[in-house]
């Protein structure tokens, strides 16, 4: 179903999405820095077909600018490769350089400071294309980052992220560029996570997946794109629910799924006495949460007749999103049983 929608039945589309996951697994499998470019480079080269539809303007000048950010990351990060090369023969650790090549990969990945491509370009793709920019392609990125890092940078980046994600958000109307300052805030969580351990990574990336698909899955079932259609459309209650849990999940709430791998990172924290980060993380997880209830109450309160012309259109059963909302509320008290 998801490639369905994705490739819409087009065969040319299924090819470039094969090349995309392939890419990815290129450049998290190479043995040399040359290799994880060339991976980053594929990737980028397929992921615009994706995105660009000759039908719609507002999709060719995206794919345009996710073109000119990410070739700049790229340029960026071959020619810090290339000094690394060659004025520093063996591949020590060198702050200026390691600074110069996590702040290409960040950029790649949207993350804050570099983030000003991210919600302008989320605001003219579709839902599903939404799905792999906020999730598989920051896979790639992400590993490469793991390879060599600098600590301190990056603890100062995660502040970075978490601080412009959770107050980026606050202002605004539309639910793609809401999704997009959300996933800023959990880029700040995954960078941690991935400079914790791989496998934690891992963990916390596949729960944020399955978060985001379900997010997208709603809005993409019932057409919506901007905040006032929750308010306008009067939803069946089940859908509401759906909405409230969902929501919740990715704020990070403790009865939902969304709260265990934050769960885990602020245990980390607190046993290796980082307070202060543990202080910002925490903040900024309550400024979200804040703004995530502030939509759900206003969609539960606010109801209006049905309109002859407001037409709420349902393009699939709800079967697959009930299941995840299930699991949602049912994997929180699966993980309590782990910690015991």
């Amino acid at each position: 179903m998801f490639f369905f929608i994705l490739t819409n039945n087009n065969s040319n589309k299924m090819f470039f999405l094969f090349i995309l996951f392939f890419s990815t697994l290129i450049s998290i499998s190479s043995n040399s820095w040359f290799g994880c470019w060339i991976g980053l480079e594929i990737n980028l080269l397929s992921f615009i077909p994706l995105i660009s539809n000759s039908k719609n303007l507002l999709s060719v000048e995206t794919s345009l600018k996710y073109f000119l950010t990410q070739s700049l990351a790229s340029i960026n990060f071959l020619f810090m490769i290339l000094i690394k090369f060659s004025l520093l023969k063996n591949f020590d650790m060198n702050n200026i350089i390691s600074i110069m090549m996590n702040s290409s990969l960040l950029m790649k990945m949207g993350s804050a400071p570099f983030h000003f491509w991210f919600p302008n370009i989320v605001e003219g793709l579709s839902w599903m294309n939404n799905f792999m920019l906020m999730t598989w392609q920051k896979i790639s990125p992400m590993i490469l980052l793991s390879y060599y890092f600098n600590k301190n940078f990056l603890i100062f980046m995660i502040i970075m992220n978490l601080i412009i994600g959770s107050l980026g958000g606050l202002n605004q109307t539309s639910l793609r560029k809401l999704l997009a300052f959300s996933s800023i805030n959990n880029l700040g969580w995954m960078i941690f996570s991935i400079m914790i351990s791989e496998n934690l990574w891992l963990f916390y990336f596949l729960i944020y997946s399955m978060m985001i698909f379900m997010m997208i899955s709603l809005f993409f079932l019932m057409n919506m794109y901007f905040m006032n259609q929750l308010f306008i459309n009067n939803m069946n209650f089940f859908i509401k629910l759906n909405l409230l849990i969902n929501f919740l999940s990715l704020g990070g709430l403790p009865p939902f799924m969304g709260f265990m791998p934050k769960w885990i990172i602020i245990n980390f924290l607190l046993i290796n006495k980082f307070y202060f980060l543990t202080f910002i993380f925490m903040m900024t997880s309550l400024i979200i949460i804040y703004y995530y209830i502030r939509i759900i109450y206003s969609s539960f309160m606010f109801n209006y007749f049905k309109m002859k012309w407001v037409n709420l259109l349902m393009k699939n059963n709800m079967s697959l999103i009930n299941l995840s909302s299930f699991i949602s509320i049912s994997s929180m008290i699966l993980s309590t049983f782990i910690f015991m």
